[in-house]
Order: C-alpha cells, then sequence, then structure tokens
C-alpha cells in the first residue's frame, strides 16, 4: 500500500548490498533480509514504547498488543525500517510469499498513523490467510464490494485507480480495516485459530471457488446448515 509523494534528494546509497535507496532493488533486498541495517524486528508491543517513549500509543496499547501477538501465532513478521528502503512515500508492505510485514518509519512515528498502517498491512495478512492458508503466495478479498462502506471504497479508487486498479477490492477492504478498531484483529484471531477463517467469515462467490478448486473444505463439516459466515467485526 502506498500514498503518492515525492522522493527525497541527497540520500545516501544503502550498504550491504550497494543498492540505490528508495528503489524497488532495495524494498526487494529488505523483503528477502539480505538488507537489515536498521531494520527491526517486533515481536512485543515494548519494543514500541521503547523506540517511540513510554506514553507512545496509549490510546491504541491493549489493540496493538494483541494485533503483534496475533500475527506472532499466525507466522507473521514484523518489522520497521528506514525510509530508504520503500520506494516513495510507502508507508507499509506485506509479503504474501514471505509473510513479512514491513512498516516505514519516517511516516509512523504517531501512533494514530501507525495504528491506521499496521491495521492496514495487517488486514492483508488475514487476506492471505483466506486464500487458503498463509503459508502460500495467494491473498482473497474478505468482503463482497456491497459490504464494503461507499467511503472506503471511493478511497481505495482515489489512492489506487490510476495505476494499480485491479488491487482495489483488496485495498478498500484493507482502508476499511485501517480506520475500524478491532476490525484486523478479530479476522487475525480467525486466521491463527484452529479452524479455517471462512468458517468465520462467509466467503464470497469468488473466494468460495477458489478454495474448492483448491480443495479446501468451504462449508464446516459439523452444524452446516445453520451456518452464516459470522462477520467478526464489532
Amino acid at each position: 500500500s502506498a500514498l503518492l509523494g515525492l522522493s527525497l534528494v541527497g540520500t545516501p546509497v544503502l550498504a550491504q548490498p550497494d543498492l540505490e535507496p528508495k528503489s524497488l532493488a532495495a524494498q526487494g533486498c529488505m523483503k528477502l533480509r539480505e538488507c537489515t541495517d536498521g531494520v527491526e524486528r517486533i515481536t512485543n508491543f515494548s519494543q514500541l514504547t521503547d523506540r517511540y517513549g513510554d506514553t507512545w500509543a496509549s490510546p491504541y496499547k491493549e489493540e496493538l498488543t494483541a494485533l503483534i501477538k496475533l500475527m506472532n501465532q499466525a507466522g507473521v513478521e514484523i518489522y520497521i525500517a528506514p525510509d530508504e528502503y520503500f520506494v516513495p512515500s510507502t508507508r507499509g508492505l506485506y509479503y504474501t510469499d514471505v509473510n513479512r510485514l514491513f512498516l516505514n518509519d519516517s511516516y509512523v512515528r504517531m501512533e494514530s498513523v501507525f495504528t491506521d498502517v499496521f491495521r492496514h498491512e495487517g488486514w492483508h495478512a488475514a487476506q492471505d490467510c483466506m486464500a487458503g492458508t498463509i503459508d502460500n503466495s495467494f491473498i482473497a478479498v474478505i468482503y463482497d464490494d456491497e459490504d464494503v462502506p461507499q467511503r472506503f471504497q471511493l478511497a481505495a479508487e482515489v489512492r489506487y485507480g490510476m495505476l494499480q486498479a485491479r488491487a482495489i477490492p483488496w485495498e478498500q477492504e484493507a482502508i476499511w480495516a485501517g480506520n475500524t478498531p478491532y476490525m484486523t484483529q478479530d479476522a487475525l484471531a480467525s486466521c491463527a485459530s484452529d479452524n479455517p477463517m471462512w468458517w468465520d467469515y462467509k466467503p464470497t462467490p469468488k473466494t468460495a471457488e477458489w478454495l474448492t478448486t483448491e480443495g479446501y473444505p468451504v462449508i464446516p463439516p459439523t452444524n452446516y446448515e445453520s451456518y452464516n459466515g459470522s462477520r467478526h467485526t464489532r
């Protein structure tokens, strides 16, 4: 997920290996953990207060603590990295093939922005889980278009419509989740549970078709007549 913006002038070239900063090559190097200078893995909330201050994120502490724990349980690695590793104006990234989530330190120092971006990228991890298992490289929408509030559909069209229109179905959900407390937390709790995620979130027709084609049991094995696909938003 990215916002529009301008690159900074005069940024030093990265070491280990020597790559142009704020480039796709630098981003890929970070993704593969071949570029690690200044990149911190986050496994608990106390690392955030150590980094940003004891009072940082106090309104969001409970939710952020839960999100970090659930991502750990689901197998998602969380990192905060310098701006030089990201293409211009990218606030955060989630890679489905390696299950790694990266936050751009230059954008997420304010607790409200951090929480928004963390929820957003965490939702992409939930979409990864909805595609059968978080250990694959696929991603699936969780909601039908008509379920997504119109303001978030419009926000996705403005942000991605010109260059990445195909991403809108996934991004409109992530923008919604980024702005909705506990929405990502509940989805990741379902992902980290012992049952398939689509037993909690009724799959869309296309997602159900994908799951069936890939051999996943779409309908719960018991009590399926009363299965409504409960939506875990609060």
